[in-house]
């Protein structure tokens, strides 16, 4: 007869890469069942994005197997619970597990475009997900969600107006540009572009999310403070293509989520842009701003490499029609944004893991 403990002990021998902790320890086995020789248990992964998952689940039955019982018959059910080192009832967005800002020191480099297949992707996959456009002067998220002409709906709850996110391809969206007419332009000041933008925040019904992704303007100016220091951030995506004069200014948006009185760690470089492969030359990879600039910069400055996202004109076709690359089917640019989004999530899980490591040695 098979026991419990016989498989807990197998399980054991289960690593979950990102941690370096057998699976067991790090509480991720439940609703363990055994019947003669039929096994049943759930994994529950840190994110249903996980990159790990087939991986994990395949190690789960080999160990089960050789550990215990060759004639074993294995049923892994793997589920998901995002990680969160936000506090349960945090004043603003209090819903909200992880709020991660998406950023570039420079503009044009595809940050909008990144930030809305990023958001889908992780949507697609099971997640419940929001976006909100931080580019008060220069909106895109409309444009790219097929939501030019359409208006947040607003609710009295309270004694208080909330604006209702619009919800496409399974996101929330919100974002100044639902407000404005196609021709109208954003004359303001920093601190009322950052007033507004906190509005977007505070007076909106987000409701309960994993992920809100907060699409940043380019720089580092008033925008990208008031959003460090009106909202617990739990890490920054930093957008650039490889070439020189792009990189110099990533430098500087990581410096300024590492300065003393912001503290938000950065999760990791995207490259987009990364290198152009013509149809008719489909193992052909030309590097039109150069090659590997972003990632070569991860690696110099010790932060994570996302991935790259290659130059495609469909993604520029699928951000202009409304409809997010993310959203085709087995297409080179798909899959990258869809591995882009578990590579995110799995960096928000680490993050999450070393600050409950931190916190624990506070104790």
């Amino acid at each position: 007869m098979i026991t419990q403990e016989q498989v807990i002990e197998a399980l054991k021998n289960v690593i979950d890469p990102d941690f370096d902790k057998d699976i067991v320890s790090l509480g991720m086995v439940q609703n363990l069942q055994v019947d003669g020789k039929k096994v049943s248990f759930t994994v529950v992964l840190t994110t249903p994005a996980c990159p790990m998952k087939e991986m994990i689940h395949k190690a789960c039955v080999n160990a089960v197997i050789y550990y215990v019982d060759k004639e074993a018959e294995v049923n892994v059910t793997m589920s998901s619970k995002v990680t969160s080192k936000r506090a349960p009832k945090e004043n603003v967005l209090p819903g909200v597990q992880n709020i991660i800002a998406v950023a570039s020191g420079k503009g044009g480099v595809g940050k909008s475009t990144v930030a809305s297949n990023l958001a889908v992707a992780l949507a697609k996959q099971g997640a419940k997900v929001g976006l909100l456009d931080a580019d008060i002067y220069g909106p895109s998220v409309p444009l790219m969600f097929d939501a030019v002409s359409e208006r947040p709906l607003l609710e009295d709850r309270d004694g208080k107006t909330w604006m209702i996110p619009l919800e496409h391809y399974g996101v929330k969206i919100l974002s100044i540009g639902f407000f404005l007419s196609d021709s109208q332009a954003v004359v303001w000041r920093g601190p009322m572009a950052s007033k507004a933008l906190m509005q977007l925040i505070n007076d909106a019904a987000w409701g309960d999310l994993d992920y809100l992704f907060i699409d940043l303007p380019p720089g580092t100016g008033d925008i990208q403070l008031s959003l460090a220091s009106g909202a617990k951030l739990t890490g920054a995506v930093i957008v650039s293509t490889p070439q020189n004069v792009a990189l110099s200014d990533v430098r500087k948006s990581i410096a300024m989520f590492g300065h003393k009185d912001i503290r938000v760690p950065v999760l990791g470089i995207v490259e987009n842009m990364a290198y152009f492969t013509p149809a008719e030359l489909p193992n052909n990879k030309y590097f039109i701003f150069g090659k590997d600039g972003a990632k070569n910069l991860a690696e110099e400055l010790h932060v994570p490499f996302l991935g790259q996202i290659p130059l495609v004109q469909s993604i520029c076709e699928a951000g202009d029609a409304g409809r997010p690359a993310v959203l085709q089917e087995n297409t080179p640019q798909a899959t990258a944004f869809n591995e882009l989004a578990g590579s995110v999530a799995q960096q928000v899980a680490i993050a999450n893991a070393k600050k409950s490591e931190k916190q624990a040695e506070l104790v």
